[in-house]
């Protein structure tokens, strides 16, 4: 591309950033318009990919980790010829458009991940690297490549402040993902002005000492010189981060190379001097025809899939297995034999009565579905001892070994994050543990997750004082009650073998959102059920132990506290007292039930008294008289002691019980 092409290309950019911005009075214009050469490099030269079929298998991924310069990837999107029209960049912001503040995964067509929370984007990407490389270990063959595809990233100061960054960056290093290209938009200023002050660490050492491909002061605002910086770092053997010099919010006279650019509108003046100065004639959201001509990437992104389905359709003729195997996968669709073995387990489950940990439940139920999912990616941020999230097929993934197990190191969020790229991508369903109490370290990412509506699993062992002498740092109190509040996550908190591998099934089975399955660290007794019942435990609430006669109360429990409600009901029944105990292993998919079911299980008339090793408020939403756990920090001390003093015993929930009914 000549110069002027390509100068006009990026002010196309600059204008309709300046515009809808302008028109939604709110946005940040200042980063596209700076980033505005590195878009037409990548975009206009490098990038693989198909506007006409935004789900090609072996497309190019884009992150635009500094999603709050949204404006940039709509602009990009709707140049190069994506289902996204000018009168969506004009209802930029606006209630119910396709262009909304942040870039939203499945909002917008094109959009690989929501970005916005900064670092999570870069992380995000590390995700999809990730799974590109495993991918293309597990299905490409001697002279067959059908997943060979890079992850771009662009990102800003705010990513790399972000601790996030430091986690995901670091072990993208260390896995040696050479298909990870990320953009550094240097431009020195940030909301509170030049970072100097707060940002003054040589990230290019920084990023050197991670094992990244460094390539320092490239001239952010010469296409050339990005391009031939791209083209260096696809043949690299490392990630790479290219370095880019920009002044932020370039062509505005007044504004350009401050923070008053970065998050406001620039106003009709400076637009209009903006406009003068860049030699742009066109009028707000006008792009001329030879312009979407020069961006056009519909024939040439038609013309690569046509290349690569004709190079799959000759790995279908060698491989039919394996092509059929890879459509599968990348549709999300499970293995025929998965019900089956789903059922099986969970029926050996009810036979085999074992009281044991849910944590080793967990694990037992991975053993017996794993080898029925070779799409099944696990790890651990550094606990897998503990968490028990490993398998006997298990192979551990580094940065020289194929594998579908990840030792993430102690990067609770950087794991989750990069979990939700890996879910992103295709192919693969991703579980992660750690401890629930370090579920807070990873929250934002679980946001994301359910903001997205993603297949990710988050693994969360330890689940309450029962891990005893640890102490308050590592029990969780308030951390069930929290995750419950987040719109689109399922919550699981089972109480046996049985309602570990229910819930572990449910979990795989959903396609619409991500799950976190809370597990126990010590031995909980084992309880009998019906064919019935366990078909209810998928209806997240049932009456696990009905009444003997008419019943005065309802003990809801989950988890530990189900054993515990089970010897109280006896207790009761002793003394002439009859209670029905409900388990709730899932209250999110219990309030998602019929209100009839709902009403057969926890009938309005009976009084309902619910238990948990947690904080309280919640429960009061299904009508209890009494709620029985824990509204304060835990204590060091054993686990049965613990139980004892917070009174979560069998004699102590008696006596709630006899006063509350």
């Amino acid at each position: 591309m000549t110069q002027p092409t390509t100068s006009l290309m990026a002010n196309a950019i600059r204008a309709l950033a300046m515009d809808g911005v302008q028109k939604a009075n709110s946005g940040h214009p200042g980063a596209p318009m700076g980033m505005a050469e590195i878009a037409v490099a990548l975009w206009g030269q490098h990038l693989r990919h198909n506007p006409t079929n935004p789900h090609w298998a072996d497309r190019d991924r884009f992150v635009l980790s500094n999603g709050h310069g949204s404006m940039l990837i709509y602009a990009l999107l709707h140049l190069t010829g994506y289902d996204l029209p000018m009168d969506e960049l004009k209802a930029f912001r606006q209630l119910h458009s396709k262009t909304p503040g942040h870039p939203e995964y499945g909002i917008t067509v094109g959009v690989e991940t929501t970005t916005g929370p900064l670092g999570q984007g870069i992380t995000n990407a590390v995700g999809f690297a990730l799974a590109e490389r495993m991918l293309g270990e597990q299905f490409n063959k001697p002279g067959h490549s059908i997943v060979d595809h890079h992850t771009y990233v662009f990102m800003g100061d705010g990513c790399l402040m972000e601790g996030i960054s430091h986690e995901a960056c670091s072990l993208a290093g260390t896995l040696g993902l050479k298909k990870l290209i990320a953009f550094w938009d240097d431009n020195g200023i940030s909301i509170d002005g030049h970072v100097e002050p707060w940002f003054s660490e040589d990230v290019p050492k920084r990023f050197e000492a991670y094992g990244w491909n460094v390539m320092r002061a490239v001239d952010g605002h010469d296409v050339d010189a990005v391009s031939a910086a791209i083209a260096a770092a696809k043949v690299s053997d490392k990630p790479t981060l290219i370095c880019c010099k920009t002044i932020i919010g370039k062509g505005s006279p007044n504004k350009e190379g401050t923070h008053d650019v970065h998050g406001a509108a620039l106003g009709n003046e400076e637009i209009a001097a903006t406009r003068k100065r860049l030699g742009w004639e066109y009028g707000p959201f006008e792009i001329p025809a030879e312009i979407y001509a020069d961006w056009d990437a519909k024939g040439k992104g038609q013309q690569l899939e046509k290349e690569w389905n004709q190079r799959f359709a000759a790995y279908q003729a060698s491989f039919p297995k394996e092509a059929a195997e890879f459509v599968r996968r990348m549709k999300g669709d499970l293995p025929e034999q998965f019900e089956r073995t789903a059922l099986e387990f969970v029926a050996k489950c009810r036979d085999k009565a074992e009281t044991i940990a849910t944590r080793k439940a967990s694990q037992n139920t991975l053993e017996a579905l794993s080898p029925a999912l070779p799409e099944f990616f696990g790890g651990s941020a550094d606990l897998t001892g503990s968490n028990l999230t490993n398998w006997s097929g298990s192979k551990p993934l580094n940065a020289t070994t194929p594998g579908n197990y990840l030792s993430y190191g102690v990067r609770e969020f950087g794991m989750s994050a990069i979990m939700n790229g890996v879910a992103l991508h295709g192919g693969f369903i991703p579980y992660g543990g750690t401890f629930l109490t370090f579920s807070d370290y990873s929250r934002n990412a679980l946001r994301m997750a359910a903001l997205m509506r993603i297949r990710s699993i988050f693994v969360f062992t330890h689940d309450s004082i029962g891990l005893g002498e640890d102490g308050p740092t590592h029990q969780s109190i308030e951390h069930v009650p929290s995750l419950r509040l987040i719109p689109n996550m399922d919550v699981w908190r089972p109480c046996d073998t049985t309602e570990t591998a229910v819930c572990w099934d449910a979990a795989i089975r959903r396609k619409d959102g991500p799950s976190s399955l809370i597990f126990s660290r010590q031995n909980l007794p084992f309880q009998t059920r019906t064919p019935e019942q366990i078909v209810d435990i998928g209806k997240g609430g049932y009456v696990l132990k009905e009444s003997e006669g008419a019943a005065r109360g309802i003990l809801i429990a989950t988890g530990s506290e189900v054993g515990l409600a089970v010897e109280a009901q006896k207790l009761l029944h002793e003394q002439g007292i009859a209670v029905r105990v409900v388990s709730m292993p899932s209250t999110s998919l219990f309030d998602r039930q019929t209100s009839d079911y709902r009403e057969s299980v926890l009938p309005r008339h009976i009084p309902k008294i619910a238990i948990e090793a947690a904080s309280t408020a919640l429960w009061w939403k299904y009508g209890c008289v009494e709620v029985i756990g824990i509204d304060t920090f835990g204590e060091s001390a054993p686990a049965g002691a613990l139980f004892k003093h917070f009174g979560l015993t069998a004699d102590k929930v008696v006596e709630k019980v006899k006063r509350a009914i």
